[in-house]
Parts: structure tokens; sequence; C-alpha cells
């Protein structure tokens, strides 16, 4: 009577033939499935499973070529247990990736959220995300943003926050120091504080490179970034132009920042303000003739990284004005009769924003 081969002859006989085949195959049957599809796969990975029983599911997946080179390959690696969690894989993952992440396990939860706050907006924009994602409502968090008792607890925390966060004039005080990024928590039953903490100590992070410069004045460094935010798109144009409004505060002009005006009167910058708003007195309206070599109260905006440095390094020269097209294109110069003939010119071409 012919006795059953045993799986360890199967493994064998496997080995034989790629060896015979060659290293290509075995290359081939360990590389992704598809290189271009990056769509996530809910991999589930029960308690008390085999390798084999994990292996016929990542085939039924489309995860794996081979059940066997999969048993085979954790052999090979001497590969411990792998964890029974919930995964989310993809079929641009390796042999080699998947089992990695399956040996490590993870901590999926499928009850959490994710926010992303964007570059250059302002807290109440960042109040409408958390809103959107969580259990909050709108005045909630902007009453916590608001809230007096809550942010003075915060100064010297981390050390950007200084006691100017507390000036009254304010409108909100941690304006300019969160950081842009996108985040993710437990649930949407996040609490407000937690979120803000996180944002906070992502700022810490990002700051660290520039702490020796900035720890001198961050709110000067914070509101400076955030002006070049609105008014440059890139690191280049927003140094220069951090380094005009550095001759202008030295020669004791206003800066003259529209996006100033919009944030002291609450406008969107989406659309045009009026003459009466642009005119309106309030702490942070630098186009003021009392504003006169004065910077806003505060940031106007959660500034990106490429205008944190370029706070930190302005560039030198002796330009005292600039403005831009519709297109973008900014243009430097160095009195206000040529200022004043550039805007001409720009209007000319049929490239003046407004």
């Amino acid at each position: 009577m012919k006795r059953k081969a045993k799986p360890l002859f199967y493994i064998l006989v496997f080995f034989a033939l790629v060896l015979f085949v060659g290293g290509g195959t075995w290359m081939y049957l360990a590389s992704p499935v598809d290189r271009n599809d990056k769509s996530e796969i809910e991999v589930v990975v029960p308690s008390g499973a085999t390798s084999t029983k994990i292996g016929t599911i990542l085939k039924e997946k489309e995860l794996i070529r081979s059940e066997l080179l999969f048993k085979v390959y954790l052999k090979m690696n001497h590969v411990g247990s792998l964890k029974a969690s919930t995964y989310k894989l993809n079929k641009t993952m390796d042999l080699n990736t998947i089992i990695e992440t399956l040996e490590k396990g993870n901590t999926y939860n499928p009850d959490a959220i994710q926010i992303t706050f964007r570059e250059g907006e302002r807290i109440t924009s960042y109040a409408e995300e958390i809103t959107s994602k969580t259990n909050h409502t709108y005045e909630e968090v902007i009453a916590v943003f608001q809230d007096h008792e809550y942010v003075k607890g915060l100064v010297g925390k981390y050390w950007f926050l200084t006691e100017s966060i507390l000036n009254p004039d304010l409108y909100y005080p941690l304006e300019g120091y969160l950081a842009p990024d996108t985040y993710q928590f437990m649930n949407a039953d996040v609490t407000i504080d937690e979120i803000i903490d996180t944002l906070l100590k992502q700022n810490e992070k990002r700051l660290e490179p520039y702490k020796v410069t900035i720890e001198k004045d961050p709110h000067y460094y914070l509101t400076m970034a955030s002006m070049a935010d609105l008014e440059g798109s890139n690191t280049d144009n927003r140094m220069m132009i951090v380094g005009i409004f550095e001759n202008r505060l030295k020669k004791g002009m206003n800066l003259g920042s529209d996006v100033t005006s919009y944030y002291g009167v609450q406008a969107s910058m989406k659309n045009d303000i009026t003459a009466e708003q642009l005119a309106d007195v309030n702490p942070y309206n630098t186009r003021l003739a009392s504003m006169a070599g004065k910077m806003p109260a505060g940031p106007i905006c959660n500034p990106s990284n490429s205008s944190i440095q370029a706070s930190v390094s302005p560039t030198a020269s002796d330009y005292y004005f600039f403005v831009a097209d519709k297109h973008g294109k900014i243009y430097y110069t160095k009195t206000a009769s040529e200022h004043e003939k550039k805007i001409q010119e720009i209007k000319a071409n049929g490239d003046w924003i407004w």
C-alpha cells in the first residue's frame, strides 16, 4: 500500500522546481500582484488562523500569487506568529511586505477619523473641518479657540506659546500656531482639546529646526510667515516678500498688505472686498496710516513650512513694493511711482487680478 506524501514532500518538490526554473520564477511569484493598483483591500485574519488559512485568504483577495510560496516563505524566514487583526493592504505590496505587516500586527480602527487642515487657512476653516468630522458643533469648537482661560493654560506648555497670544486684540489666540497636516484620531468623539494639542505638538516638531531664531519672538515670525503665505506662492517669492516687509518696517512705512485687510474684517479671500472694508479700523489692517511701522496684531492664517522658512531667512533687497498679476507673477519695485507704473502696465495687459 502506498503511503501518502507529507506536506514537507511538496515543499521540497516546490523548492526543486524553483531551483530548476531559476530565481526569476521565485522573484515573480513574490512580486506585487499589481504595481499600479493602490486601492485598499480589507483583510480580516481571524484569531487562531493557520498559515494555510491565511494564505487562502490572501489568495482569494488576489494579494498573493501562490499560497504554497506563502507557506514556504514563512518557513524559510522563520516567521513567528501572524497577528489576528483587520488590515488594509493593497496589490502594490510584495510578499515580504505583506508578511511583515501581518507579523507586526496593527491597530487598525474602523472608527478612526482623518482630518486634513490645509496650509494658509484660518482657524475658522479649521473649526469647520473639525465640525464636519467629529461630534462637536461649530459653536463648541470656536468657543474653545476663544476661551481665554484655556489659552492661558497653554502658555509655556510649548516654547513657542508666549504671553503674546494673550493680547486681547487677537481674534483667535492660536491663529498661526497650528500645524497644517493630515491627522488621524480614534473616533468622532475625540475632544477638541486633544485635537488642538495634537496640532500644537506637530507645530513644535516643525519649528524645532528654526528654534534658535524663532524663540526670540515666535509671535513676530509666525505673523510674518502667515502674511508671506497668502502673499506669495513659493519659498523664493515668499522670502523676497518678507524682505520687503522688513524694509518697510525699518523705514516706518505701513506694510499695506491687502491680505491683512481681508482678515481684519474676516472676509473670504475668494471674494473682493469693498473700499470701506479696506479702510476698516482694526488691529490687523496694515493699510491704515496708523499702522505705519507696525505688524498686524497676530498671524492671519496657519502658515506652511515654506512660509516659516521665509520668515527666518528673508531675501535682502532694496525693494519696497510688490504686486502680483492674475497669473501669480510678482513684480518688485523700489519706489511708489515705479509701483504705480507697474500696476498700470498689468491693467493695460489685461492681467489685473480684479
